[in-house]
């Protein structure tokens, strides 16, 4: 990977993870006409979940958005197998939608899922400004603390 995305991942000091491979009957991302649609990320790390249980009881807020923020390290694996490990080919991220494996009264959705905004936000500028969606749910896979999905569009490739 080179070019101007990859120099800005050094300068965050960021490496990119191995993409996870899905864990059941879905593909981890799709190319359609000048969209990606990549699958939802779960925290993990070295093929394992790195934060799990719920915000408002075992996971702190803070924790929460360090998951978020592992979670679109994952999309962004995803993201640069579908451009064929060019990241300069994404022009905007579209859309992120954030699950946060919550208590029922638990109400800092919006700031762990920045978690995973801010971090679009630092690599790809105002291009990684994007609509969003962040919702509670009582449990997510393997009870991972949250998930995260994205939308991307794509310059020709």
């Amino acid at each position: 990977m080179a070019g101007r995305i990859a120099a800005r991942l050094r300068e965050l000091g960021i490496t990119l993870p191995e993409a996870p491979a899905p864990v059941a009957n879905y593909v981890p991302f799709v190319v359609t006409g000048g969209l990606v649609v990549v699958s939802g990320q779960i925290p993990l790390r070295e093929g394992r979940i790195a934060y799990s249980g719920k915000l408002g009881a075992t996971v702190s807020a803070e924790e929460g958005r360090e998951a978020a923020r592992l979670c679109m390290l994952n999309v962004l694996a995803q993201l640069a197998v579908a451009c064929g490990g060019d990241l300069d080919r994404v022009r905007r991220v579209v859309r992120l939608g954030g699950f946060i494996a919550c208590t029922p009264d638990f109400t800092a959705h919006a700031t762990v899922m920045n978690g995973a905004s801010d971090l679009a936000v630092a690599v790809f500028g105002e291009a990684g400004r994007h609509a969003r969606t962040t919702i509670g749910v009582p449990c997510l896979p393997g009870d991972a603390a949250c998930e995260v999905e994205g939308i991307f569009e794509l310059a020709p490739g």
